[in-house]
C-alpha cells in the first residue's frame, strides 16, 4: 500500500518535538561561509548533518573543496530499474550584521507568534531541516525502498560555489540521476504554492579608483585635485542611461525566454503588496518592459557597496586617496559571467579620468538555469503541492540566482525543478530572518509526498 499524505501528517505530529530540536540544533552553528573565522563551525555543522543521514541508513561521504566540504548521501538499494531522485540544500548562511538589529541573537533560534527567528531559520537551513525530517519520515514509512535517493548538501553556497562546481566535475558519476530538486527556491506568499522552473545567472566584481598615495586635507588640496569618491560617483551614473545599461555590448547576447515559455508562467506581479511589506518608496525597471519583465526576464547590473574616506561617525575633512565599489549582475541566457564581468570592468577602465589608477577583481559567478513545465520532476512537484496546499501548483521562475544549477543540472543530467515554502517576507540575508513553523510542515509535507509520488510511479 502506498503511502498517504495522512501518514505523514499523523508522523509529524507525532515526533513534533524532535523535529523541532533538530532543526534548532542546525540553526546553533554559526555556519557563516564567506568569512574564514567561521571554517570551524561550519565543520561541525557538517559533521552533525552527516551523521543524522548516517544514522537513517544512507552512505554518506564528504567532499572536500577548496572552501567548505560536500556532503553526498545516497540510498541506491531500490535497485538500477527505479528512479533515482537528486535533492540539493546548502547548509551556509549569510553573515548577521548588521547585529544590532537584531530583536534576539542570530544564532539563538526563538519562536515568536509561530514563527522561528535566526539566522538561515528559512535560507536554507529551515528547508534543509524539513527535508531531512521528510527523509527519516520516509525512511519510517516505507516498507519499501522503491526511490534511489542521492542528497547533495553544499557549504559555500552564500560565497558563489567555488570550490562546489570543481568538485561536480570530478564526480560526475556519483551524481547521476533521472530527477534533482533544488530545495532552494521558494513561493509567491505562504498560501500560494509554485513550483520554480528557473533562475537568472550571477556575476559580481569590485573594482578601486586611486589618485593618491594618501588622504589629503580638503582645505588644503580641495579644489586643485579630482576626488575619486567625485570620479567613482560620476562613472557609476554614466553606467545607465534613459532607464537600461549603457555599456556597449551588455545585451548582445541576451535571449532570454521566449513568447511561448513567458505565456506558460504565472504573472501574478502584486505591486503594492511588495510596496507596502518592505517600505518601497521608489521602483526602478528596465526601459521599455514591465516592473514583472524587468524583474524575471531581463538582465540587471546593480551597485551593492560604494565608499570612499571617512565613513565613521563626526566628521573628517579629507579627500581621499582610493574610492571603492562593488557591482553585480542578474544573467539571463545566453550571457556568460565571466564575459559580462570583463566587459563592465573593461568600461570602467576606459571611461576613468587619464592618470587615475584602477585595481579590479571579478568574483564568483553563475549561469542562468531554466527548465520544460512538461517535464515529469515538475509535473511530480505540482501534484504534491496541489495535494499539501489544497490549491492548482502555479509555475513560476525567480528573479534570484543560485549559482550552482545550471552546473548541477549539466552534471547530473536530470530534469531540474526549484521548489521550496519560503517566501519573500522570510527576511533572508537580512537581520531576523524567520521562518514560519507552518512554511516548514507544509515544505515537510511536500517532499514526503513527492517521494510517495516517486515510489509509486512505473
Amino acid at each position: 500500500m502506498s503511502l498517504q499524505l495522512s501518514d505523514f501528517k499523523r508522523w509529524f505530529s507525532e515526533h513534533n518535538k524532535s523535529v523541532l530540536d533538530d532543526y534548532f540544533t542546525l540553526l546553533k552553528f554559526p555556519s557563516i561561509s564567506t568569512d574564514p573565522e567561521y571554517a570551524p563551525h561550519l565543520q561541525a555543522c557538517m559533521k552533525w548533518i552527516s551523521e543524522y543521514l548516517r544514522k537513517l541508513g544512507l552512505k554518506v561521504e564528504v567532499w572536500e573543496t577548496k572552501n567548505h566540504p560536500v556532503i553526498f548521501a545516497s540510498l541506491l538499494e531500490a535497485g538500477p530499474d527505479r528512479p533515482t531522485l537528486l535533492m540539493y540544500n546548502h547548509y551556509d548562511v549569510q553573515p548577521v550584521d548588521p547585529l544590532e538589529l537584531w530583536k534576539t541573537p542570530p544564532f539563538e533560534p526563538q519562536i515568536r507568534n509561530n514563527y522561528v527567528f535566526a539566522r538561515g531559520a528559512s535560507d536554507n537551513k529551515g528547508q534543509l531541516s524539513y527535508t531531512l525530517s521528510a527523509l527519516r519520515a520516509y525512511m519510517a514509512l516505507a516498507k519499501q525502498h522503491r526511490v534511489n535517493l542521492k542528497l547533495f548538501i553544499e557549504g559555500e553556497e552564500e560565497c558563489g560555489s567555488v570550490g562546489t562546481v570543481k568538485i561536480l566535475k570530478e564526480k560526475k558519476k556519483f551524481l547521476e540521476a533521472d530527477h534533482c530538486l533544488i530545495i532552494d527556491s521558494g513561493i509567491p506568499n505562504a498560501e500560494t504554492p509554485a513550483v520554480t522552473l528557473g533562475v537568472r545567472g550571477i556575476t559580481t566584481m569590485e573594482f578601486s579608483i586611486t589618485n593618491s598615495k594618501i588622504d589629503l586635507h580638503s582645505g588644503v588640496f580641495g579644489g586643485i585635485v579630482l576626488n575619486p569618491n567625485q570620479a567613482m560617483a560620476t562613472l557609476l551614473a554614466s553606467l545607465w542611461e534613459n532607464g537600461r545599461v549603457a555599456i556597449p555590448g551588455f545585451y548582445d547576447n541576451v535571449v532570454g525566454l521566449s513568447d511561448e515559455e513567458w505565456a506558460q508562467l504565472d504573472h501574478d506581479f502584486d505591486k503594492k503588496h511588495i510596496e507596502k511589506n518592505f517600505g518601497i518608496r521608489v521602483f526602478g525597471g528596465e526601459a521599455g518592459y514591465s516592473l514583472h519583465e524587468s524583474n524575471w526576464r531581463r538582465p540587471t547590473l546593480e551597485i551593492n557597496g560604494m565608499w570612499g574616506g571617512y565613513t565613521g561617525k563626526g566628521f573628517k575633512t579629507v579627500i581621499p586617496s582610493t574610492a571603492h565599489a562593488k557591482l553585480s549582475c542578474r544573467l539571463v541566457p545566453n550571457q556568460e559571467p565571466e564575459a559580462t564581468a570583463k566587459l563592465i570592468m573593461e568600461h570602467c577602465k576606459r571611461s576613468l579620468p587619464k592618470g587615475m589608477e584602477m585595481n579590479y577583481e571579478i568574483h564568483h559567478g553563475g549561469m542562468p538555469a531554466y527548465s520544460s513545465p512538461k517535464s515529469k520532476v515538475v509535473s511530480i512537484v505540482k501534484e504534491a503541492y496541489g495535494d499539501v496546499f489544497g490549491k492548482t501548483c502555479k509555475c513560476t521562475v525567480s528573479s534570484a540566482s543560485i549559482p550552482l544549477v545550471a552546473d548541477l543540472a549539466a552534471a547530473s543530467g536530470a530534469e531540474v525543478a526549484l521548489i521550496g515554502t519560503a517566501t519573500d517576507e522570510d527576511d533572508i540575508h537580512a537581520p531576523n530572518e524567520h521562518f514560519g513553523l507552518h512554511q516548514y510542515e507544509r515544505g515537510f509535507l511536500v517532499i514526503g509526498k513527492i517521494l510517495s509520488l516517486l515510489s509509486d510511479s512505473h
